[in-house]
């Protein structure tokens, strides 16, 4: 590979495998507890760190889902 980004992104398979290994090796515990959850379909779990995640940055979270959802639609 010559080192030419574009190259590098063809070479890649599967993405999201890419994406959790890069993950994985970090080395920081709330990243490893996020893939732990999403490996495990725990989308309860997801939705509970991202609540509280908005809520310590005084954002409302169900409202910033929703404009989310409906930007993406």
């Amino acid at each position: 590979m010559n080192g030419n980004p574009l190259e590098m992104l063809k070479a890649i398979k599967n993405p999201k495998q890419f994406a959790m290994n890069i993950i994985q090796k970090n080395s920081n515990p709330i990243f490893n507890n996020l893939v732990e959850m999403a490996n495990k379909n725990d989308t309860e779990g997801l939705k509970k760190f991202g609540e509280n995640l908005f809520k310590q940055n005084g954002q409302d979270f169900d409202k910033e889902f929703q404009e989310f959802m409906n930007m993406v639609k």
